[in-house]
Formats: C-alpha cells, sequence, structure tokens
C-alpha cells in the first residue's frame, strides 16, 4: 500500500528538478540547452546557489529513501512516519528556497531538521 511516506519519497526524488531548472533556465540558449553540465561551472549568484540546491537534494534522496523504507519494513508507527516524511519534504522546500535566496543559516538549520528527521526514523524503526 502507498503510505504517505512512500509519496513523500518521491516528492523528494523529484524535488531537485524544481531547483535545477530555475537557475538554468533563464538565460539559457539551445546551445547551452545541448551540453546543460557545461555551463553549470559558469553560473554566478542565485543561478549558481539553484544548482547547489539540485545537487544538495540529489545527494539527500537515498538517505531519506532509506529511512522511510526501514521504518516501514520494521513496522514503525505509520503516523510517526508519516509526519517525519512529510516533515521532511518540507525542510527540503525551505532548504532550497533559502539556499536560492542566499540564508546561509536559516538554509543550514532547515538541512540539519532533516537530518534530525532522517535518524528519527531511524530511531523508530528500533
Amino acid at each position: 500500500m502507498m503510505t504517505i511516506a512512500y509519496w513523500c519519497i518521491l516528492a523528494v526524488i523529484l524535488l531537485p528538478y524544481v531547483f535545477g531548472p530555475i537557475g538554468q533556465l533563464p538565460g539559457l540558449t539551445y546551445e547551452q540547452f545541448k551540453t546543460p553540465r557545461a555551463r553549470q561551472p559558469s553560473l554566478t549568484g542565485w543561478h549558481a546557489r539553484a544548482n547547489a540546491a539540485h545537487m544538495n537534494g540529489l545527494e539527500i534522496v537515498a538517505g531519506f529513501a532509506a529511512s522511510v523504507i526501514v521504518a516501514q519494513t520494521l513496522k514503525a508507527p505509520q503516523t510517526t512516519i508519516d509526519i517525519l516524511a512529510m516533515t521532511f519534504v518540507g525542510t527540503r522546500l525551505l532548504h532550497g528556497a533559502f539556499y536560492i535566496a542566499n540564508l546561509a543559516i536559516p538554509r543550514t538549520m532547515a538541512w540539519a531538521l532533516g537530518v534530525i528527521c532522517i535518524i528519527a526514523l531511524f530511531v523508530q524503526a528500533a
């Protein structure tokens, strides 16, 4: 059965593909579109930060997915799993927004809260 937490995994998988294009699209030419990775090192300002939010989002997917799957497999309370998973999605939305806005301390706090959610999911499974 697809739980809210499983849908949150899908959201976390897709979320980096919201932040990445935000930084790539403004001013993107067709030639750059054909080789987007070649353009990434030349990005500056909020464009570069959007790309960094994209990359950071990709990095965290495996840990979050594993934590949800382990918690559900070991029959942690489903309501708790769902709340932690939805909280994690919220932290990732905030993290990306704070990253693009160049708000380092709130960005780090959102990242840390997300990591705490991952840890809490594993602890719930114990």
